[in-house]
C-alpha cells in the first residue's frame, strides 16, 4: 500500500484541514502496554507454595485460544501517525488498514 509522505486531512487541536506528515509506528505488543502485568503469575505460584498445593495446572497448559489457532494473520494492520505542520502536534488514525507492506513515498 502506497501512502503520500504529506497528507492534507483535519488537525484536532487546530480544528481546521491542514497538511500533515505521515510516519508509521510500530504497533505496540500485548506484553508493552502492560509491562508490569508479570506480578500477578508470580503471586500466584507464590500462594500455591505457602498454602501446601499448587495452582490446579492453570500455567501447565496453553490457553484454550492458542491451542486452538492454525496460524498467525498474514497481514497486520497499519499504525499511522500524522504531525499536523503547523501546531507540530501529532495525532494517530482511527482505524487501522490491513496490509503486507507499507511504502511512504
Amino acid at each position: 500500500m502506497k501512502i503520500p509522505k504529506v497528507i492534507r486531512r483535519f488537525c484536532p487541536y487546530c480544528k481546521k484541514y491542514t497538511d500533515h506528515k505521515v510516519k508509521s509506528a510500530r504497533k505496540a505488543t500485548p506484553g508493552s502496554a502492560h509491562p508490569m502485568s508479570y506480578g500477578s503469575k508470580v503471586r500466584q505460584k507464590l500462594r500455591g507454595v505457602n498454602r501446601g498445593f499448587g495452582n490446579k495446572g492453570r500455567y501447565s497448559r496453553k490457553p484454550v485460544g492458542a491451542r486452538k489457532r492454525t496460524g498467525r494473520k498474514t497481514t497486520k494492520k497499519t499504525d499511522l501517525r500524522f504531525e499536523c505542520v503547523e501546531c507540530k502536534k501529532e495525532h494517530t488514525q482511527s482505524k487501522g488498514i490491513r496490509t503486507k507492506r507499507l511504502e511512504i513515498k
